[in-house]
């Protein structure tokens, strides 16, 4: 059973230090870090990409009562989220991923790890985060949650490259492993973001917090 559940953690984290993880689950990281936005309330706009099943979307909702955009592109977590949701006008999904550019990609299926990065047999459909930004008037994002297994390398640079990453007030991010050379993006985005952002918590590719 252990095995089993420290396979699961290096399936999600992609094998992190092992201090770290431990002290996130010590923290109750998930309850605690990721839910402690007090300057949020009715009037904040957060987006939630990587919806999954929609409990962090639920949170901090039921935290804050914000309002929640969620983007999940694979169709059974999208209509599962639709459903669990479907009487809160608050909270808007999305049955699309966010990305640098629109575009077809296929996924693994494979529950809260499902990733671009790992061959997959669905056909999802991805948006550039600038243009969505850009076509639905949105003049400012409160929090921006981002679980996009290797995905979150590209849509930050999108933000940075076109000046909207000055409209995002707080960044929660996990960075992931499963990409070519994930240390010299990390590096190379981290720097970036030190531009308009400043690192306010961090847990090494488990999740960290960036303020602006």
């Amino acid at each position: 059973m252990i095995n089993k559940i420290k396979g699961k953690i290096y399936q999600i984290f992609g094998s992190p230090n092992k201090k770290h993880l431990i002290n996130w689950f010590n923290l109750n990281g998930d309850k605690t870090f990721r839910l402690d936005y007090p300057e949020l309330n009715e009037k904040s706009i957060v987006f939630d990409c990587g919806g999954y099943e929609g409990q962090w979307t639920s949170d901090i909702y039921s935290k804050y009562r914000c309002k929640v955009y969620v983007f999940e592109p694979v169709k059974n977590f999208a209509e599962n989220i639709k459903k669990r949701f479907s009487k809160n006008k608050n909270i808007r999904v999305y049955y699309f991923g966010l990305s640098n550019i629109t575009k077809k990609a296929q996924i693994s299926n494979d529950n809260d790890a499902s990733s671009l990065y790992k061959g997959g047999k669905e056909v999802i459909q991805l948006k550039s985060i600038s243009e969505f930004i850009i076509e639905d008037k949105i003049n400012k994002i409160d929090l921006l949650k981002l679980n996009v297994e290797g995905e979150e390398y590209n849509i930050l640079n999108n933000l940075i490259s076109t000046g909207l990453i000055k409209k995002i007030k707080e960044i929660q991010v996990q960075f992931h492993r499963n990409i070519k050379n994930y240390k010299e993006e990390y590096s190379k985005t981290k720097v970036k973001l030190k531009e308009t952002h400043k690192l306010k918590w961090r847990f090494p590719f488990i999740w960290e917090d960036w303020k602006k």
